[in-house]
């Protein structure tokens, strides 16, 4: 009897002990150093899945992620010498500089979502389904959400149903996608994005349909916290510039005026979902195109030496940065890749990537709005 009544009388402090640790690690809170992030997008954020993935469109052989401390150097995947941008602020938001959202189609990727999150982002994908098709393999926006859904369901295994409808009202869901689909459209000799293809109107048309149908089904599967990155000026990357045979010191005027006007739709449609959705839910817009456009005006102002050329690879075609199996990695590098804004033809290097982040953690409206990413972070 005395056994028994122990027994009984030690439930409730097993009960309170395990809702403490709930609290800790499985539900964190704003005040807390955890931070969870759900990140889609493209190969500016791809964190390695498409090293698992039959595809044209990879970073996984040197000199690839020679500055990514983590893996000692060694390729993870990701498109550039370093972190990205989604790594830097997760860094700054509370992650531990080890440990990453992984990519979703690792192994095991699901085994730590609950404290880190999940990376479902693809190089070559993009908002239309059709974006990358001459990159053969990559995972399309629509996709990448199917996989969250999948992962939702991994959460509400764990939590149960009320549990992680809490949990997501917490995590960050980032969005950086859109480029791929505006460089098909410039881009010649690719299918849909043909001779035939539609005015620069009804293309934003496009995008922006698919775009608000992606962000309006996350919302349902959940999210309530959402950053969702404007396209950069794609028109001042090397390999845009050396297609369209741009002069030193210019960029395309053709494609950054799309861009553009893409973006001012995206924040109306942004705003719109404000108001629809919000305060529950609240969708920031980050303007990379202002941030990158300011680094490759006023590039010295920076530290950097130069703002046109890649890092690694040639500015020609096929603009390929690949060491080789036998040859010497300083033999396609600039000699100091704290120097350059673009790592390759088309993505930016971790220095620059790490005062992209800056800004968009810390800027005003003229940055981030209706808020900046870390005050989203702290947002209830």
């Amino acid at each position: 009897m005395e056994i028994l009544i122990s027994r009984i009388s030690l439930q409730p402090y097993w009960l309170f002990i395990l809702v403490i640790l709930l609290s800790l690690h499985v539900f964190p809170s704003s005040s807390s150093s955890s931070f969870t992030t759900f990140v889609f997008g493209d190969s500016l954020v791809d964190a390695g899945n498409n090293d698992y993935l039959f595809t044209l469109s990879k970073a996984d052989s040197p000199p690839y992620g020679i500055d990514f401390t983590p893996s000692g150097g060694q390729p993870t995947g990701r498109f550039t010498n370093g972190r990205t941008v989604s790594d830097i602020v997760g860094e700054a938001l509370g992650g531990n500089g080890k440990s990453f959202p992984p990519p979703y189609l690792a192994p095991n990727a699901t085994s730590n979502i609950i404290l880190n999150g999940i990376n479902y982002a693809s190089g070559a994908s993009g908002i239309l389904d059709e974006t990358g098709t001459l990159f053969i393999g990559r995972v399309p926006l629509r996709v990448q959400i199917n996989y969250f859904e999948e992962s939702r369901n991994y959460i509400v295994n764990v939590m149960g149903e009320n549990g992680t409808n809490t949990f997501l009202k917490r995590a960050i869901f980032s969005l950086t996608i859109g480029s791929n689909d505006i460089l098909n459209y410039f881009q010649p000799s690719i299918p849909f994005f043909e001779e035939d293809k539609v005015s620069p109107t009804l293309f934003q048309d496009f995008m922006l349909s698919n775009f608000t149908m992606h962000l309006k089904r996350l919302h349902g599967l959940g999210a309530r916290k959402f950053i969702v990155g404007g396209v950069g000026p794609l028109g001042c990357i090397p390999f845009v510039r050396a297609l369209h045979l741009v002069p030193n010191g210019k960029c395309s005027v053709k494609v950054n005026t799309l861009i553009q006007g893409y973006n001012t739709r995206l924040i109306q449609v942004l705003n719109h979902l404000n108001r629809e959705l919000g305060p529950e839910a609240i969708f920031i817009y980050t303007n990379s195109y202002h941030v990158v456009e300011g680094i490759i005006r006023n590039y010295r102002h920076y530290g950097f030496e130069n703002a046109e050329s890649p890092c690694c690879g040639g500015f020609f075609p096929p603009f390929v940065c690949f060491k080789g199996r036998n040859a010497n990695a300083s033999s396609v590098m600039c000699d100091d890749r704290s120097k350059y804004v673009f790592w390759d033809a088309y993505h930016p290097t971790e220095a620059a990537n790490i005062i992209i982040a800056q800004n968009l953690l810390n800027g005003d409206q003229t940055v981030s709005s209706p808020i900046n990413i870390r005050q989203l972070y702290n947002y209830n």
